[in-house]
């Protein structure tokens, strides 16, 4: 899809598209709005460098990172960094907001950057096989793949099984004799995202252990120790009898742990807590958390050889599930 395909679809001249596009001249409204429409039904992007001769393509790779002041991503990250320059090449690294496609956002920087490939970290699960297709070089998820019914060849990732490892995490607190258990998470309702992913390891684990799953137990709270800590604040505030929680992050561990300190209540003798991801924060915090620690310099490392054997046609898409581990600090305990 180029300019001249925007023009015919849309009844008016290449001239008033370009004129549209750059938001320049003089078009009417009814005009303006005819020609976004196609645009967007196209999802036609404007090649930043058309107005330049013809490049050839860059050895650039992007990194595009949602979540970037997510504490667990910050030695992905620099490993990946590390990881592609020993290749000789040139790493950018890409903010995507919340509420923005990172797709979208990567289909933007190849036409104007001429990527060489890209790595997703962080994101929604809700991609579809179109969507993928879109992409016209070499890219890997990393920490997020698809819940959609896409044709794995498609794309390659490099993941844990948030559900799986979720509900390690909520069996070993009913291995402790824990009945009333809190989970804390972003959007943990909300489909395609990990939240809800670690959510339904939670679910699991309580049903397979004749638990009954009591939603007022679950509360939605961003990925940051005040927010786990208002989190927690809301729940005791609601009089459960809890005696434990269950964070999809360390941060929110962090936070709710203070929150249960702040009250006079002892970790763990009166609640248990365990987190998620494996931040070298939770293991100083005092009391030191207990965790399910994910293997995040190897995943970053992984994402970048399996994004340069698809550079160099060494292999076809693959998909790399990497496990976790529990870790035990001494912030749960057994109770009667």
């Amino acid at each position: 899809m180029n300019i001249k395909d925007i023009a015919k679809l849309s009844g008016v001249g290449i001239a008033t598209v370009s004129r549209v596009i750059n938001n320049t001249g003089v078009v009417s409204e009814a005009t303006r709005a005819k020609v976004m429409e196609v645009v967007k039904e196209y999802n036609y992007i404007p090649n930043g460098n058309a107005r330049n001769l013809k490049k050839t393509q860059s050895n650039t790779i992007a990194l595009m990172v949602k979540g970037i002041s997510n504490p667990f991503f910050a030695n992905m990250i620099k490993e990946v960094e590390r990881q592609v320059n020993l290749r000789g090449c040139p790493l950018l690294i890409q903010h995507v907001e919340d509420g923005v496609d990172e797709i979208n956002t990567a289909l933007q920087l190849v036409k104007e950057k001429n990527l060489y490939g890209v790595i997703f970290m962080g994101g929604t699960y809700d991609h579809s096989e179109e969507k993928f297709k879109q992409l016209s070089i070499p890219f890997v998820l990393t920490t997020i793949t698809t819940t959609q019914d896409v044709d794995p060849s498609v794309f390659s990732s490099v993941v844990i099984d948030d559900v799986q490892e979720s509900y390690k995490a909520t069996s070993y607190l009913i291995s402790l004799g824990h009945r009333k258990i809190c989970f804390l998470a972003r959007f943990p309702l909300v489909q395609h995202t990990t939240g809800n992913r670690r959510l339904l390891g939670y679910i699991k684990a309580l049903e397979e252990h004749g638990i009954e799953y009591d939603p007022a137990l679950v509360e939605d709270c961003e990925y940051s120790p005040s927010s786990g800590f208002t989190a927690t604040k809301r729940l005791l505030n609601k009089k459960k009898e809890i005696t434990a929680v269950f964070a999809a992050s360390d941060t929110i561990a962090i936070g709710a742990a203070k929150a249960l300190l702040s009250l006079g209540l002892s970790i763990p003798n009166d609640v248990s807590i365990i987190g998620f991801d494996g931040i070298e924060m939770a293991e100083y915090y005092h009391p030191s958390l207990d965790t399910i620690s994910q293997p995040g310099v190897d995943m970053a490392k992984a994402s970048v050889e399996i994004l340069f054997d698809l550079i160099s046609g060494q292999s076809a898409n693959k998909h790399t599930v990497f496990e976790s581990v529990l870790v035990k600090r001494g912030s749960c305990r057994k109770i009667k």
